[in-house]
């Protein structure tokens, strides 16, 4: 985001308080994968539009300063308000009269009007909005200058600074309040979670009676409007889908039993995946082969990836797991080559372009997302 609104002309100071991944962008280099934004930046880096740096005084200097900091979850699944709470608290002095503070990432709905009267209450006066990011990660470059762009304030000033901020990306600006906003941002999220849920559930009945359950996928979908919205299964993670689900429950007294049911779904299928071996094979005396563990295809994010989930249940409950993926550099993964040779099963567990022409003969093959095409029956 920040290349992007300096790619428009705007001045943008990037701050951080990871001094390695600081460096590494100063140095032109974009720390993680994101489609055409490395010669945005060294372009913006050279024209002196952007600025990086771990130095909070940065925020003094601006006229908006954007929060991407989101409400994360606690290992009861209920949403975590302290570190925003310390955030203003840390950077509480470096604000200054009248500043527009934009919030970006997911909060727990009411978060921003928690935000706006921790600062009146100590004294200061900060114009606070809500305008959430909807992109998909991989495409932020494209998306941020063509999907329309929410806006919110709990003031005429702060709303029109968002607008005008967010003008110089796409005209297409829609204001409501910062509630509505709040919650646009999770019923966005939590539908797609839904929806995968839908999908995996969908396979997992037709994988139960040994059907093909792209053939039927097909069938429903082909050229027909009122089922194209349908998904395909998969392991469906990441840092927001799940999260969003419970910060939603969370919000209504826990009564979301459709997006709990979801997540005992979404989050079962490594579980379903390794029973269904299970009733066929004896993995105890097996080598199980994990090719990709970033959350989703073509990333290096391995960000509540299921993956890792999969991986903990097979150590337990296979001979060995051996793990691959061409993005993720972690010090624990094999090449891929070396892993196709040693295991006996091969589970596909983010559907990588690169796996699509491998030559998998002798193996059993888990593959949900139908990578090499031949139905995904398990």
């Amino acid at each position: 985001m920040g290349i992007a609104f300096a790619d428009k002309g705007k001045k943008v100071c990037i701050q951080d308080i990871n001094a390695a991944s600081v460096e590494r962008v100063k140095s032109g280099n974009i720390p993680f994968t994101e489609e055409g934004a490395q010669p945005l930046l060294r372009k913006v880096l050279d024209n002196g539009h952007i600025a990086v740096t771990t130095d909070p005084e940065c925020i003094k200097e601006s006229e908006v300063v954007i929060f991407i900091i989101g409400t994360p979850v606690d290992e009861h699944l209920n949403p975590k308000f302290g570190l925003m709470k310390e955030l203003i608290d840390q950077y509480f002095d470096y604000f200054r009269e009248n500043q527009v503070l934009i919030l970006r990432s997911t909060v727990y709905p009411g978060i921003s009007e928690k935000i706006k009267i921790w600062f009146e209450e100590r004294g200061k006066n900060i114009h606070v909005a809500f305008c959430p990011e909807r992109i998909l990660e991989g495409k932020a470059m494209t998306e941020l200058n063509s999907l329309p762009q929410i806006v919110s304030s709990f003031s005429k000033e702060g709303l029109s600074a968002a607008k005008e901020l967010f003008g110089v990306l796409t005209q297409d600006i829609i204001e409501v309040s910062p509630m509505e906003a709040e919650l646009s941002k999770l019923f966005c999220n939590v539908w797609r979670y839904i929806k995968f849920a839908v999908a995996n559930q969908f396979y997992m009945i037709a994988n139960n009676y040994g059907l093909d359950y792209y053939n039927i996928y097909h069938a429903a979908t082909h050229n027909y409007e009122r089922a194209k919205d349908l998904p395909r299964p998969g392991l469906a993670a990441g840092p927001c889908l799940f999260k969003d689900a419970m910060q939603l429950g969370a919000f209504n007294s826990g009564d979301f039993y459709l997006g709990h049911t979801a997540m005992l779904i979404n989050e079962g299928l490594p579980n379903y995946i390794v029973k269904k071996l299970k009733e066929k094979h004896d993995i105890s005396k097996m080598t199980v082969g994990v090719l990709g563990m970033a959350f989703k295809a073509e990333s290096d994010d391995i960000r509540e990836s299921l993956s890792y989930k999969l991986k903990k249940i097979l150590q337990v409950q296979a001979h060995c797991t051996l793990c691959t993926d061409p993005y993720v550099n972690d010090g624990r993964m094999l090449p891929l080559e070396e892993v196709i040779e040693k295991s006996d099963i091969i589970i596909v567990a983010t559907p990588h372009k690169i796996y699509k022409n491998l030559k998998l003969d002798g193996k059993i093959v888990a593959d949900v997302w139908n990578v090499f095409g031949k139905g995904g029956v398990i």
